[in-house]
């Protein structure tokens, strides 16, 4: 597992960050409560967030960063990017986090409209449980769709003998991990597979939220890996910070050029090389470029665009927006370490451009 061990170090520096729902002001780690009095003009220097877990790592080591050098306490829940959207759309918290652009049905939800920011781009990947095989194994498009709808029943499938040759596969059966909370990364990953498998589209189709055909649910990143390290014969997706920082054996994917590629920074970097449209609202999957990994993609923080509302206070709104531009840019050092591909310098500039565009009692934020 080569691609495990170069990455050992990164997932030691991420163990304690990722194990954790944030709050960059050092408190213990357990996930906050969102409730009104959060967003009260009376505490205009703690800024609330919820949604991705696929985030997770990577805010919590900007928003403590960020707290070191500005005093900003920023509460994060790592809650899952649908629960992200049902606070943002409640208006319980400052700011959601998606790993899925808004469809139209939350879009018509929110009370007023929301802008997308790109913060991040990372891989979703194919993480096993096999105890015994110490390669790499690989997968196509079609034996992933036929795993994860249970056509391919076990480890020594021919299938996924042929791409693996060489490989003593156990005659094994295969035990599916997905997750069972709304969820960008099943967003990414539902999109991928509808995108290479007829089947997988008819059948069962993409969404934060499917109807799974197989396999046992786990909540967030951390049950799905939870689940494949505790089930020998596992199989699931789980984002590549979390794969690494457990330990965890994953997949090469081959891509739409025939490579078989490894999940890297680089190979995210290669996939997100594409025009960035002005909502930012895009897809990576599936990507066309060579050495890019098929199953990456964006994640967002999102806003409503006029940000007057409730008690909200100028001042608190300005600091949000602050932090996210920091984000975006100066925050954009930390990614790599964290196996998070930073954001191209399209993205940055459609995320800018988006900040530009919010507004406090119609005027707008930044200057």
């Amino acid at each position: 597992m080569k691609a495990l061990k170069s990455l050992a170090l990164a997932g030691i520096a991420i163990a304690i960050a990722g194990s954790m729902t944030i709050s960059s002001c050092g408190g213990s780690g357990s996930t906050p409560k969102a409730d009104s009095t959060a967003n009260k003009s009376g505490d205009d220097n703690t800024i609330l967030g919820a949604g991705s877990t696929f985030d997770n790592p990577l805010f919590s080591k900007m928003f403590s960063e960020y707290n070191k050098n500005t005093g900003l306490k920023v509460n994060y829940q790592s809650i899952g990017s649908g629960g992200g959207i049902q606070q943002l759309t409640s208006k319980t918290v400052d700011f959601g986090a998606s790993d899925a652009p808004l469809n139209g049905k939350q879009d018509s939800a929110l009370s007023s409209p929301a802008i997308h920011i790109p913060v991040t781009a990372g891989a979703v990947v194919v993480s096993y449980n096999l105890p015994d095989i110490k390669d790499t194994l690989n997968f196509t498009p079609d034996v992933l769709a036929k795993i994860f709808l249970g056509d391919i029943k076990k480890w020594n499938d021919p299938k996924i003998a042929a791409i693996n040759k060489g490989v003593k596969l156990p005659n094994m059966d295969i035990q599916v991990q997905h997750r069972s909370d709304g969820s960008g990364t099943t967003n990414i990953f539902t999109t991928y597979l509808t995108k290479v498998s007829k089947d997988w589209d008819s059948k069962v189709g993409k969404g934060s939220s499917v109807n799974w055909p197989v396999g046992l649910g786990g909540k967030g990143n951390e049950g799905v890996a939870g689940g494949i390290k505790q089930t020998p014969g596992g199989i699931g997706y789980v984002e590549l910070a979390y794969a690494v920082q457990n330990g965890m054996s994953f997949g090469k994917m081959q891509n739409s050029a025939g490579k078989y590629i490894t999940p890297s920074i680089a190979s995210v970097t290669a996939a997100a090389n594409i025009t960035i449209p002005a909502d930012a609202k895009v897809s990576l999957t599936n990507t066309e470029a060579a050495d890019g990994y098929p199953i990456s993609g964006l994640s967002w923080v999102l806003i409503y665009k006029e940000q007057k509302y409730g008690d909200r206070t100028a001042d608190k709104v300005t600091k949000m927006v602050k932090l996210i531009q920091w984000m975006i840019h100066d925050g954009q050092q930390f990614s790599a370490a964290l196996n998070y591909a930073p954001l191209s310098s399209a993205a940055v500039a459609v995320g800018d451009a988006q900040l530009k565009s919010v507004t406090y009692d119609g005027k707008p934020v930044l200057q």
